[in-house]
């Protein structure tokens, strides 16, 4: 009992080590730390922000449709676009005798677009990182089952992965959605449906290097079961190509719904995404550009945050990749 307690302790030792030194390594690189400090505005403007308006993003008022963007102190620095004043300079909110703000202004139905705008990077902050927990889960699973077992398991279970992966992802997304009724689960579950399959080819990758380590044979050999070596050994030192992985998957799931929101096969109003916002604005984009510009620059912001993070924490897992 002691030796066990005392291996155990080394093992628990090992890896705070290992995560101090990977913190340590990733708060050297600036552009990983951009990308954390802007995930993380954004994340809490979306929880707080909607609450910062006195308007929400269902409330209508047609006398105060179309207003450019106005914010009390920005509203200074006219090249910053936050003056309220329209594409011919005039400004909307002096014509039409309006006193209070709009931040992001209003759209053709006198909606506010912060909150819509925050409102809407909620619902697709929370699409995005469930699809990529459930990409996760289903893709190590199926990945270390694979590699693990081999032989006939790994050849049925990778001739699957060859079908899915033979079929257009975008056909089999459209194709679920038309059948089911559009909504956040809906679509969820739709760019779940072959969106698991690249994690698993990575962690079968990767098991299948590290199955015939010293350590698994020993484990093996002191009578260790199945389930045993693929969660304490196994799936444990794939963790860096895991959580890389789901880093890139964030934001291709981003990408992916507003998209399908652009293309009409979104949430359907009142629901909001940055996706559908985009789409609402493309249309009066000549006219009143800050209804499609500012969820743009956010969806924007958000994919390259998470791409930069995650090439970070690639740099950091990777030890021949950190110089």
């Amino acid at each position: 009992m002691w030796l066990d307690r005392s291996k155990n302790s080394f093992i628990w030792r090992e890896r705070r080590i290992m995560k101090t030194n990977a913190w340590f390594y990733l708060k050297k690189n600036k552009a990983a730390m951009t990308g954390i400090v802007v995930i993380a505005i954004i994340s809490v403007l979306a929880l707080i922000g909607p609450y910062l308006s006195t308007h929400s993003q269902v409330e209508q008022n047609l006398e105060h449709a179309n207003l450019p963007p106005k914010m009390p102190i920005l509203e200074h620095f006219p090249f910053l676009g936050f003056d309220g004043k329209d594409i011919f300079g005039v400004d909307q909110y002096e014509k039409r005798g309006i006193n209070e703000y709009y931040w992001f202004g209003t759209d053709e139905l006198g909606r506010d677009l912060w909150a819509r705008t925050w409102h809407g990077a909620r619902i697709s902050l929370y699409i995005a990182i469930l699809a990529a927990i459930i990409d996760c889960v289903i893709g190590v699973t199926y990945g270390g089952i694979s590699a693990y077992y081999g032989g006939r398991i790994d050849n049925f279970m990778q001739r699957i992965i060859e079908i899915l992966v033979g079929i257009p992802s975008l056909i089999i997304i459209i194709l679920f959605i038309l059948v089911l009724k559009p909504g956040i689960m809906s679509i969820t579950l739709a760019m779940v449906m072959t969106g698991w399959v690249g994690m698993a080819r990575i962690v079968r990758a990767q098991v299948l290097k590290l199955k015939e380590q010293e350590y698994v044979l020993a484990a093996k050999t002191l009578g260790a079961t199945s389930k045993r070596l693929l969660l304490n050994h196994l799936i444990p030192n794939t963790l860096g190509a895991i959580i890389i992985t789901t880093m890139f998957t964030i934001p291709g799931a981003i990408f992916t719904e507003a998209f399908l929101s652009f293309i009409g096969l979104g949430l359907r109003p009142p629901i909001a995404s940055l996706g559908t916002l985009v789409n609402d604005g493309f249309r009066l984009m000549k006219i009143y550009p800050h209804m499609m510009v500012i969820p743009t620059v956010i969806i924007s912001m958000l994919m390259i945050s998470f791409n930069l993070l995650g090439d970070g924490l690639r740099d950091v897992l990777d030890p021949r990749m950190r110089n």
